[in-house]
């Protein structure tokens, strides 16, 4: 039976196929305040901005392609049992070919109503603010805000301390709840890094750290891999 490996992922494992993070750019993502596109209140504020904010994001995300990060992953599954738990919004690790994936923070490629009851797959395309679903209840991005609860939370934790092995890649691991799952991993459990910056925290004994980006990084753990990879 393949061994369990869970992967953490943040917004350094997309920054190599061109996306930006707004905790590279002092609190602004693609020059705006996160604050108001990316919370509970600036959604209430000024919902036209955030919609119109997402909008601009899908077209973006339609100019990208996975980075060799996100391919080698998927790669993995043929020795692995991989499962990723990513903090993305984005699809990259989907259309690099990874097939279990846990989105913490939502699907940009995906719309919902505002009482959570109705996904729609959006692909690329725009959302107006007039948009409703077929109960006539208004739609908005498919995204977990600074402010509301991370339902797969729960989900990501379980996955965690069934791991055989952990990674966590691109993250600076300061963003609450997904960083505390660091702390859910099973004593003992081989875990690696992959994050040329510093981290929010203290790692355990027991991880392995590469200090590379993504693409280079994630080759040089398949690497060490190897030795876990059941005849």
């Amino acid at each position: 039976m393949k061994k369990k490996l869970v992967v953490l992922t943040g917004a350094g494992m997309s920054a190599e196929s061109g996306l930006r993070t707004f905790r590279d750019s002092d609190g602004l993502w693609e020059e705006h305040d996160v604050m108001e596109v990316a919370s509970i209140e600036g959604w209430h504020r000024n919902p036209k901005l955030v919609i119109e904010f997402y909008n601009q994001r899908r077209r973006q995300l339609a100019t990208v392609s996975p980075n060799r990060g996100h391919v080698v992953l998927a790669e993995l599954e043929r020795d692995f049992d991989v499962q990723i738990v990513t903090q993305n919004v984005d699809d990259l690790h989907e259309r690099a070919g990874s097939t279990n994936i846990v989105h913490l923070h939502g699907e940009l490629t995906k719309i919902r109503s505002v009482d959570g009851a109705t996904v729609i797959d959006i692909g690329y395309g725009d959302l107006t603010p007039e948009q409703t679903d077929d109960r006539g209840v208004p739609l908005r991005p498919h995204i977990v805000w600074f402010g509301e609860a991370v339902p797969l939370i729960e989900m990501a934790d379980r996955l965690v301390r069934e791991a055989d092995i952990f990674a966590v890649i691109g993250t600076s691991l300061v963003v609450y709840p997904a960083a505390g799952l660091v702390n859910s991993m099973r004593p003992g459990t081989p875990a690696f890094l992959i994050d040329p910056g510093e981290v929010g925290m203290r790692l355990p004994s027991n991880f392995t750290v590469i200090r590379e980006g993504a693409g280079s990084g994630v080759e040089k753990m398949r690497d060490r891999l190897s030795a876990y990879v059941v005849r």
